[in-house]
């Protein structure tokens, strides 16, 4: 592994050169993520980073013939745990650093899009970890203990970059296994994230989406599947200026169509048909109960074609096709 003498210089050459064309060093003190004595906390990183591609954990490598030198589980943990150290700000950083590098590669002609996603965090095993909670696998269909992971992503296209990320705990008692822990300094970015994990991904995905806007990554639509696609959150990202393009599901959603107010089957119904693309069913121009107009594309559902998904986007200059393309 790597030697102590030079800390910093002696990654794997494959590694070293996107170490050092990221800057992922430089980014790292410019978020404050620093030690003030022993180890330099570029040390720690490239050790914990370079696990990933040699498939041990901690406690195996320091079961090895390698530990030798190496930093004690205890400070890696401390180094990893430490509340005042700004990780979001570190990957912000990083991610508007990459994206300006990637944008040189790409016709400017190419759309940029925000993507949301919302995965499982498992950690059944745990027992005394911050925050644990009861969660539920919507894919598996099971509950777990762990997290939700909801991050925000970068792409154009041809390239994805996760540019932020935020581990959801829950806010209902019964659910919650452990609590925060009371003595983190409630002044600290540490503390500040675990209050935000206490929050629902609504309530969340505003403020993610306004600091990749604010820190000058380009995007014009953000991307999200039908468990975000609500209306306050729609209206909530078009306030920012950035167009919304989601799946949607029959709910008790109401979108206005003349003098009525109706539900999506209905919106179907009443929609008129397309016929220049066959996977491309029906498309209508509605606004929804909190005055944002949307056009809704209906496609046929390639897992069963006797159904039909409903794609809404706020951009409603976008042919039904563009609409189409953005979701694939």
């Amino acid at each position: 592994m790597i030697a102590k003498k030079g800390q910093n210089n002696q990654l794997p050459s494959e590694i070293k050169v996107n170490f050092n064309e990221l800057r992922i060093l430089k980014h790292l003190r410019q978020a404050g993520i620093q030690k003030s004595f022993g180890f330099s906390s570029g040390y720690p990183f490239q050790l914990i980073f370079r696990l990933i591609f040699t498939q041990r954990n901690w406690y195996r490598l320091l079961e090895s013939n390698k530990a030798d030198g190496l930093p004690g589980k205890d400070a890696v943990y401390r180094f990893l745990n430490y509340p005042k150290f700004a990780w979001r700000r570190f990957l912000t950083a990083l991610s508007v650093f990459t994206i300006m590098k990637v944008s040189r590669l790409t016709s400017v002609c190419h759309t940029k899009v925000l993507i949301l996603d919302d995965s499982s965090f498992y950690r059944d095993r745990s027992k005394r970890v911050e925050l644990l909670a009861h969660c539920f696998d919507h894919a598996k269909r099971r509950h777990y203990k762990g997290f939700r992971m909801l991050t925000l992503g970068w792409s154009d296209g041809s390239t994805f970059l996760p540019i932020d990320f935020s581990l959801l705990s829950s806010s209902k008692e019964k659910a919650k296994i452990n609590d925060i822990d009371s003595t983190i300094d409630k002044r600290c970015s540490g503390y500040k994230r675990r209050i935000e994990a206490l929050q629902t991904a609504p309530e969340q995905i505003p403020g993610m989406v306004k600091r990749a806007l604010s820190n000058g990554i380009d995007a014009s639509y953000v991307l999200m599947d039908s468990w975000f696609t609500q209306q306050p959150l729609i209206k909530a990202l078009t306030d920012q200026g950035i167009d919304v393009i989601g799946m949607v599901k029959p709910t008790n959603q109401r979108y206005r169509v003349g003098s009525q107010w109706v539900g999506l089957r209905t919106l179907y119904r009443l929609s008129k048909p397309v016929t220049s693309h066959k996977e491309i069913l029906r498309s209508i121009r509605t606004t929804m109960a909190n005055g944002v107009p949307v056009k809704v594309v209906f496609v046929q559902n390639r897992n069963k074609q006797s159904e039909w998904l409903a794609i809404l986007s706020t951009d409603c200059t976008l042919t039904e096709r563009k609409s189409f393309v953005r979701t694939a």
